[in-house]
């Protein structure tokens, strides 16, 4: 056997395997001869048909099926030995005068090779690292919600300023029926909310869809309409009053602390608002970290230029899922991944180059504080060891979901490496500004 390789250019190379009859040939007799041992042919003692009878009938399908194992084998062990960091797979040269009747063949596969380049990590001052920050505002409103949460429901007999107003959104034809608690301040301008205000319970109020609420999320829950639907519909509604009423704040006291945290954890208004801060910063910071790596990310795929096999990657496109595309099909799916390769790459260039590992320890432990989190939401504080080990061994069992919380493993590392060799651009905000900038 003999396996070469020509260089097409940078991106591409040809590699070419000779498999001669001395290479295949003793694996072809000997499975022949097992055949021969266990067929069962009428006229014939087992064991004892005419090896000529066996290999007319059994010969050329099983040197063809020995011949493509040792190459497939052959080829791999090469592109290993040979340390070629290739795109895709091995795509196969037609051979149009091609034929199993020879004993030498000759094989030929295009390769599309990864190219060779810098990731630059000098970009001082051009990318943003958000600083969320908990303001009074926000505060506020959150010590407030938790006065209402822990407050007093008090019946209302008629819909007045300040009120909640349970009761049933209907829209025949989209087939809208959906109860709901809207507060009267939510609704969107004085028309609006003069319709409800002096109404009672059973009465039924006809509005429009659209601009009845200033957020269209809200008007999202409370329809029960999905996110792309909800978008610019603009449909009559009638609203049916159940029950009116209205909270009576609770006291911000010791006896609301303790309900809110547990006795005597918390003993002040200063210290109330000062674990809503702790608790709402922790979780700006997980959006900033996460809208910082995006933009890394930009940042890098951006400004770090190096060229692909381009049509080596659409003709592999081609013929790589279950069913083959057309060449316009695979280049437009080659359009839509180029982005996604090109960072894989860049990606993968910054973990070797700066030593940066995963081993399958540090894998059991992100997962075990991931499922020990999962649990803390459903009141399970202190699971046992033994509980906790075998349900990450589950949890890493399966494939699809070992794979997911690798990848954010290595996000989590590469957000900690991008923190310590770059220097962003540090800016400071509330998060109702965060989401103004990043989310426009």
């Amino acid at each position: 056997m003999n396996i070469t390789k020509e260089s097409v250019d940078a991106l591409n190379a040809v590699v070419k395997v000779e498999i001669s009859a001395a290479d295949y040939q003793d694996k072809v007799e000997k499975i022949l001869q097992d055949y021969r041992q266990k067929a069962d042919i009428p006229g014939f003692r087992k064991g004892h048909v005419p090896m000529g009878m066996v290999k007319k009938q059994y010969g050329k399908s099983v040197m063809i099926d020995e011949v493509n194992k040792l190459l497939q084998e052959s080829l791999n062990n090469y592109l290993v030995e040979e340390k070629l960091d290739i795109l895709g797979n091995p795509l196969p040269k037609m051979q149009e005068d091609f034929n199993w009747d020879k004993e030498d063949y000759s094989f030929e596969f295009e390769l599309g090779l990864a190219p060779e380049f810098d990731v630059d990590l000098e970009a001082k001052n051009k990318i943003t690292q958000y600083n969320i920050v908990a303001d009074n505002e926000l505060l506020d409103k959150e010590v407030e919600n938790i006065q209402k949460r822990f407050g007093k429901i008090i019946p209302k007999e008629v819909v007045e300023e300040g009120v909640n107003i349970a009761g049933t959104f209907a829209n025949e034809d989209k087939g809208i029926d959906k109860k709901s608690t809207i507060e009267l301040a939510s609704i969107k301008g004085k028309v609006n909310q003069k319709k409800f205000i002096g109404a009672k319970v059973g009465d039924v109020i006809e509005v429009k869809s659209k601009g009845l609420f200033d957020d269209e999320h809200k008007l999202m829950g409370a329809l029960g309409v999905g996110h792309d639907e909800i978008h610019d519909l603009d449909i009559p509604l009638t609203f049916t009053i159940e029950e009116i009423n209205v909270t009576e704040l609770a006291e911000v006291n010791q006896e609301l602390f303790d309900k809110v945290f547990g006795p005597d954890v918390v003993k002040s208004e200063e210290e109330l608002r000062e674990k809503i801060k702790e608790d709402a910063e922790k979780q700006f910071q997980t959006q900033a970290d996460q809208q910082l790596l995006n933009a890394v990310t930009e940042y890098l795929v951006e400004n770090t230029k190096f060229d692909l096999p381009a049509e080596f990657l659409k003709k592999w496109l081609a013929v790589a899922g279950e069913k083959p595309i057309s060449a316009e099909q695979a280049a437009e799916e080659y359009e839509k991944s180029e982005k996604g390769l090109r960072y894989q790459l860049i990606e993968g260039k910054v973990l070797k180059d700066n030593d940066i590992k995963l081993d399958f320890e540090e894998l059991k432990d992100f997962t075990k504080g991931f499922v020990k989190a999962q649990m803390a939401q459903y009141g399970q504080l202190n699971p046992e060891e033994k509980e906790l080990d075998d349900i990450v061994q589950r949890v890493l069992s399966n494939q699809d979901e070992a794979k997911r919380l690798q990848e954010q493993l290595v996000s989590q590392k590469l957000l900690a490496f991008y923190k310590e060799k770059i220097t962003f651009k540090v800016k400071e905000m509330n998060y109702e500004d965060f989401v103004k900038e990043v989310y426009k």
